[in-house]
């Protein structure tokens, strides 16, 4: 079947090299890589082996976690007041 085939630049430059490597014309270079591509999509993808966590205890916290917005906000408080002291 004729048909008409747009490519990218990049990609016409590479099949270009890959039919002058295997000495073949440019429609055979593109069937070969269309039908390579076609047989790698039917095959069953391997499955990636799963990420596993590793918690480890950390210990009792040093500080009361039942103030710590008002902690955050006087630790952000005494950061913008260093700041301006640098005058940044």
């Amino acid at each position: 079947m004729r048909t008409t085939v747009r490519l990218d630049n990049e990609l016409a430059e590479q099949l270009q090299a890959r039919a002058r490597k295997d000495k073949v014309s440019m429609t055979r270079a593109l069937n070969r890589a269309l039908r390579e591509g076609l047989r790698a999509s039917r095959q069953p993808k391997s499955r990636r082996k799963r990420y596993r966590e590793h918690p480890l205890p950390m210990g009792p916290a040093k500080v009361d976690l039942t103030k710590a917005l008002a902690l955050a906000a006087a630790l952000e408080d005494e950061e913008i007041v260093r700041k301006l002291a640098l005058g940044k």
